[in-house]
């Protein structure tokens, strides 16, 4: 089985008041999860993060071979595929988290998309929901 993870993540002042959001689908893109939630104060840069370690959690509970990410996050995208260093303390912790997540899969890719791509739309609007309350 493959999946594919969309994560998003954002902060309200930078730093400010952050969430997360995530869909992991299957190759047809049916949803087999979504999530949204707050994270406290922090960067939208670490909020990335923590979206995609969270979906590369949770995405081991369907065995997959092969997990494919996408993010409208460039910095992420390129960090995670070794085209970027990671300099930042807060963020070095944070990348070796998902290298170790990533250990549980066959394959993982990152893909850089743009903000109106679909999929990453709807993570926002989850983000968006949870920092608003609703």
């Amino acid at each position: 089985m493959n999946v594919t993870i969309y994560t998003d993540g954002g902060a309200r002042g930078n730093p400010g008041p952050a969430a997360i959001g995530i869909l992991i689908l299957d190759e047809k893109n049916t949803v087999l999860f979504q999530h949204a939630e707050t994270i406290g104060k922090t960067t939208n840069n670490v909020a990335e993060y923590t979206a995609l370690n969270s979906a590369l959690e949770n995405a081991k509970q369907f065995s997959p071979e092969t997990v494919s990410c996408f993010s409208d996050s460039e910095l992420l995208v390129k960090q995670m595929r070794g085209e970027y260093k990671v300099k930042n303390a807060d963020l070095q912790i944070l990348y070796s988290q998902a290298k170790e997540k990533e250990l549980q899969f066959k394959t993982v890719s990152y893909t850089h998309v743009p903000r109106s791509n679909e999929f990453i739309t709807k993570v926002d609007a989850l983000l968006n929901e949870v920092l608003d309350g609703k």
